[in-house]
């Protein structure tokens, strides 16, 4: 798959919760939101899309096995095993697992409390 095209829709995706923490009784100035921890399993072929961005839910990715391909600025990363990337306000991307066994990471992130 090209970057020039569109990014395809989630298959082959598999998320966990492992874990929250609410951040309000923990930071002043932090009530409504909580910490996530999930564990991603991306299927070989698998992707985890659409294209989405990270405004207001910053994180942290770690691949525990695997490969996992991030797609963001017309350019391709793998990463894996080992640290991953960051996801700030200004990322805007999708991934895939282009290898042969399943790409498992751990992502933490801040997220609103649902």
């Amino acid at each position: 798959m090209s970057d020039g095209q569109a990014a395809p829709q989630a298959r082959g995706v598999t998320v966990e919760l492992l874990a929250t923490v609410d951040l309000g009784p923990e930071i002043e100035g932090m009530a409504g939101y909580r910490l996530r921890m999930r564990k991603v399993t991306i299927e070989p072929g698998g992707v985890f899309g659409p294209l989405h961005d990270h405004k207001g839910r910053p994180g942290t990715v770690y691949v525990l096995q695997g490969t996992i391909t991030d797609h963001r600025d017309g350019t391709a990363t793998e990463y894996g095993p080992g640290p991953g990337w960051p996801e700030d306000r200004d990322t805007l991307h999708w991934l895939e697992n282009r290898g042969t066994v399943p790409a498992v990471e751990v992502s933490v992130d801040v997220v609103r409390a649902e």
